[in-house]
């Protein structure tokens, strides 16, 4: 095509796709060295119009405007040459790079320059002018390399060519040759990081963070005193949440956000470094964040296993109370609950740094450049994704069992009627919603909110969020108030650091005969808290023999 270009006089050829134009001249009467510049105009599409390309003899050097797209200025000897020709390809099809890879869908347009001179004179040298076409708003300029297509190699090189700098927003370059040339642009793209945590997910994570520390230290001090079975899955429950609220609130978010950008200044470029870039769009790496990612997922799939674990276990002891556990049940447990998590992830990080490990930025394949989580799959790519198959689908099956399993324990044992229940109608009704919700907490139900979220309706999806937001930030609150402030043991001490409280302060006060009225009923309070607590029992115990119990599981169970 380069060689076509010579034969067309002071002729062009423009298609949609290529354009070729030459231009003749006498090498009579040449005085010093002749500059022929070759002009592309911008259009209102990528395809090359007629109206587009122009060629300009004897000229003093580049002058692009800003209706230049590309500029190339051809420095020759007129005593060697007559003729030169120009070639422009609308895109990069028909030169395949094997080290550059194009991932973004910028028209990329490749210039070729060529004179009449033999091969053992090449004596011209171009300079060349880019203007960068992309789309602002979504991508800053990084870098960009100078190159030309090596015939013998079939790919792009180096070699003879450089970076020029200036200050009209152009991308310069200048080779020492002629050849087919190209501006291998790389870009970053300008991602909105989102706001810090709201204050509604601060306090949240903080109450639950508060609760789940205290729950974990109460029930190992404590577990000699309850004598309770279901310790040992509910403190592995609150590690796993407590581990996963702290990641989340101190490492959610990237730290590349606070990293200072160019917002695509050409003078903030390296004009010293002219290697050729392995891809067009680029990201600064953050291994920290990719660690915190996989540890979220990790602590997070853990989460759910063990919510998983402690509905199978308050299955098997309140409707198939008869059947002793397996033996080493704690040890067969802790195998799934920390084991399976971690195959997940180990097996869904290794895949994709097996399928893209060349790559630098294989990373984002797995995670998120907005925020340190799970990557968020093109439409075209939901069924390869890993945020499918390592958290999505595994976190669904849970929660189907979770629910199946709540329904049968409410129905069979939360509200089955108990015709020796001595109290009243009001008090049992409370009791058995506190119940349910006891339950609902460490089944974990309160995710299915999270499906709700996907509702197209902008308005509707906003409320579930903010419910969503509030059930699940403050999940270890709720532990910690259904599961420990609601014990026996809980108030008795609680009642016993008050009333010590109570009996400093009136050491301090002034002698009186008399209690003060508010004093007396702040002491009949704490005094009758362990009778309320008789009455907010989770599965309190009965005499009758068709009330199924966890208290009666539990003593067979005493080892776990």
């Amino acid at each position: 095509m380069e060689t076509y270009s010579l034969s067309l006089g002071n002729q062009s050829v423009v298609e949609p796709n290529i354009a070729i134009q030459s231009a003749n001249f006498s090498s009579e009467n040449a005085v010093g060295p002749s500059n022929v510049r070759f002009s592309v105009q911008k259009g209102a599409s990528s395809s090359l119009v007629s109206s587009s390309t122009f060629i300009h003899t004897n000229v003093d050097g580049l002058n692009p405007d800003a209706q230049t797209e590309l500029q190339v200025l051809l420095n020759m000897t007129k005593n060697y040459t007559k003729t030169c020709g120009f070639v422009v390809y609308q895109n990069d099809k028909l030169f395949q790079s094997k080290t550059f890879t194009a991932k973004s869908d910028f028209s990329q347009k490749i210039i070729s320059s060529k004179t009449d001179e033999n091969e053992q004179d090449q004596s011209a040298s171009v300079d060349m002018v880019f203007s960068p076409k992309y789309n602002q708003k979504e991508f800053q300029l990084y870098s960009y390399a100078c190159v030309y297509w090596n015939l013998s190699a079939k790919d792009w090189d180096t070699y003879g060519c450089q970076k020029d700098k200036g200050t009209d927003g152009f991308l310069r370059c200048r080779c020492n040759h002629t050849t087919n040339f190209a501006v291998l642009m790389t870009f970053r793209k300008d991602y909105q990081y989102p706001k810090s945590l709201d204050i509604l997910s601060n306090v949240g994570c903080a109450l639950s963070v508060t609760g789940l520390a205290l729950t974990v230290i109460f029930q190992i001090v404590t577990r000699k005193v309850r004598k309770t079975s279901v310790t040992w899955v509910l403190v592995n429950l609150c590690i796993s949440m407590l581990i996963f609220n702290l990641l989340f609130v101190f490492g959610i978010e990237n730290s590349n956000k606070n990293l200072q950008t160019s917002d695509g200044d050409i003078n903030n470029i390296d004009f010293d470094n002219n290697d050729i870039p392995r891809t067009d769009t680029i990201n600064i790496p953050n291994p920290m964040c990719t660690a915190i990612a996989a540890l979220l997922h990790y602590f997070l799939l853990v989460t759910f296993t063990w919510n998983a674990l402690s509905a199978a276990q308050l299955y098997y002891l309140l409707i198939r109370t008869m059947k002793p556990l397996p033996r080493h049940f704690i040890l067969f447990i802790s195998l799934i609950g920390w084991g399976v998590p971690a195959i997940v992830v180990a097996i869904t990080v290794g895949v994709i740094y097996s399928q893209n490990g060349n790559n630098p930025q294989w990373e984002l394949d797995y995670r998120q450049e907005k925020i340190c989580w799970l990557a968020i799959p093109e439409p075209n790519g939901v069924i390869k994704s890993p945020l499918l198959w390592s958290f999505i689908v595994p976190v669904t099956i849970i929660l189907i069992s979770n629910v199946v399993m709540f329904i049968t324990i409410s129905i069979k044992v939360l509200w089955k009627n108990n015709q020796n229940l001595t109290s009243t109608k009001k008090v049992s009704s409370m009791k058995k919603i506190v119940s349910t919700l006891s339950v609902a907490v460490v089944f974990g139900i309160t995710w299915i909110l999270a499906y709700l979220m996907l509702v197209n309706d902008d308005s509707i999806r906003i409320v579930f969020s903010y419910i969503f937001c509030l059930f699940n930030t403050t999940q270890g609150l709720q532990i910690f108030i259904l599961y420990t402030v609601r014990t026996k043991v809980f108030q008795s001490e609680a009642s016993k650091v008050l009333m010590l409280l109570s009996s400093i302060g009136r050491r301090k006060s002034l002698p009186s005969v008399t209690r003060p009225r508010l004093r007396v009923k702040m002491y009949n309070f704490l005094r009758s808290l362990p009778t309320l607590h008789e009455r907010f029992r989770l599965l309190e115990t009965s005499p009758s023999t068709e009330e199924i119990t966890l208290s009666e599981s539990d003593n067979a169970k005493e080892s776990i």
